[in-house]
Parts: structure tokens; C-alpha cells; sequence
């Protein structure tokens, strides 16, 4: 088993930036890889190389693996991270024949590393984490809503317009791409603007209160969740640097408590000197 000092000295040496850069040029350069070879003409054209050096950056993840588990030991699967990066690696260390063949689709995942490799994007999916919660309240909501318009919508234009409205789930789906706004007017309004000339007002409706009020929402949670654990984290690094760093004037306490010592003690030698 390895020592602390050398568990320790190693976990510094695999946080360097340094080497943190260079698992990041591996990991942009594994992506590249495995974009050349979706072309035949490319595979072909670099041939043996190409999968050397994909076998290579491999290797290095596995060995990267190893040595985070010999420097961090058990504490290694308390991370999230560290089991993402366990389970990408795994996942290409399976043989991609027979009935795994389908799993050599999921090696492009390699690339999901460069998430758990840059801080700033590591930052970003724990917030979208954290939003869960809000994010799935206001996504019940949605479909209550949706719900509620899609009955209407089925009992005004179903018996016209069966193909977009003729059931409840066709309803939902027309309703579903208006609110994305892709082709809202001309591929659906105005068609049924043309048999129902008041149709607009409840579409128009419906687009307030769908596109421009609950999908901001979804936004305004995620930045708010981004914003408190940007807060937090700075509370968390103020605490650290007030936990190590002395009040000055704690400091200038001691040093004259420190004076005060030493000008007894040489008091007591020249009195034993006399």
C-alpha cells in the first residue's frame, strides 16, 4: 500500500495544471480521432496510425484512472466526477465485437471528459444539477398548461384540421412546435386562421404564456442557481483565507507578549550575574 506522503505527493502531481493541460489536449485530440474516423476515406488515408494513437490516449486515460485511485484510494468514489471518468474509461475498455458491438458507438462519451477536465464546465453542470428541482416544478407546469390548451385546440379545429388537432397527443405536438416558434405562422396559423379568423387570439395566447413567460422561467432558474453557487463558493474561499490568515492585530499581541518574555528572562540573568 502507498504512503500518505507519497498518496499525497502524487495527488499534487496529478492536479498540476501542467499535467491537467495535457489530459485536456488528449482528450480534444480523441475527439478529433474519433471524427475521422466516421469517414471511410479518412480512416483509409491515415490508416495504422490513427488507431495507434487512439490505443495510446486510451492508455493514458486507464493510467490516469490507476493513479487517482492510488492517491485518493476509497475517497476516489465519493467523487461524481471520478465515477464519470471511471465509467467513460470502462465503457471503452469493453471489446467492441459481438454483442458489444453497439458500444463502440459510445466511445465517442471519451469526450464528455473535457467536462470534468475544465473547471468552468464543471462549474456549469452542477448548476444544471442543482436546477433539477425547479426545473422539473415548472416542467409539470408546462404540461399542465399544455394539457389545458391541447383539450381546447382538440374541440375548436380538431374536426377541421384533423392532422394537427385531431386528437389530444396531435394537439400537444402542434402545440409543442409552435411554442418553439418553428414555423408557427405560416405552417400552422394561418391555415387555420383561414377558416377561423379569431384562431389568432388564443395561439397568440398561447405563445405568451408558453414561449415568452415559462421558458424564461427555465432560464431564470438556471442563472439564479448559477449565481448562488458562484456565491457560495466565494463565501467558502473568504472562510479559507480567513481560517488561515492572522489578524494583524493578534500578530503585534503576541510579538509584544514576546518581548515582554525575553526582557524578563534577561532581567533574571544579569540579577544572577550580580
Amino acid at each position: 500500500m502507498p504512503s500518505s506522503q507519497f498518496r499525497k505527493d502524487l495527488s499534487t502531481w496529478l492536479e498540476r495544471a501542467s499535467v491537467q493541460r495535457f489530459i485536456i489536449a488528449l482528450i480534444v485530440l480523441n475527439g478529433v480521432i474519433l471524427g475521422i474516423q466516421t469517414s471511410v476515406g479518412l480512416t483509409d488515408y491515415f490508416g495504422l496510425w490513427l488507431s495507434l494513437l487512439d490505443q495510446f490516449i486510451l492508455a493514458v486515460f486507464v493510467l490516469e484512472i490507476v493513479l487517482k485511485l492510488a492517491a485518493s484510494g476509497r475517497k476516489f468514489f465519493r467523487s461524481y466526477w471520478n465515477l464519470f471518468d471511471f465509467f467513460v474509461v470502462a465503457i471503452a475498455l469493453v471489446p467492441a465485437s459481438g454483442p458489444f458491438a453497439v458500444l463502440r458507438v459510445l466511445r465517442v462519451l471519451r469526450l464528455l471528459r473535457l467536462i470534468s477536465a475544465v473547471p468552468r464546465l464543471r462549474f456549469v453542470v452542477e448548476a444544471l444539477l442543482h436546477a433539477i428541482p425547479g426545473i422539473a416544478s415548472i416542467g409539470v407546469l408546462i404540461l399542465i398548461i399544455f394539457y389545458v390548451f391541447a383539450v381546447v385546440a382538440t374541440g375548436l379545429y380538431g374536426a377541421v384540421f384533423p392532422d394537427w388537432f385531431g386528437s389530444l397527443g396531435r394537439s400537444m405536438f402542434t402545440l409543442f412546435q409552435i411554442m418553439t416558434l418553428e414555423s408557427w405562422s405560416m405552417g400552422v396559423v394561418r391555415p387555420v386562421m383561414q377558416v377561423f379568423p379569431f384562431a389568432w387570439i388564443f395561439f397568440v395566447f398561447f405563445i405568451l404564456v408558453a414561449t415568452f413567460t415559462m421558458l424564461n422561467l427555465f432560464i431564470g432558474i438556471i442563472v439564479e442557481t448559477m449565481q448562488t453557487l458562484h456565491a457560495k463558493s466565494d463565501e467558502d474561499e473568504q472562510s479559507k483565507r480567513g481560517s488561515t490568515e492572522e489578524d494583524p492585530a493578534s500578530v503585534i499581541d503576541e510579538l509584544r507578549g514576546l518581548r515582554e518574555e525575553i526582557a524578563q528572562l534577561n532581567e533574571k540573568l544579569e540579577n544572577r550575574n550580580r
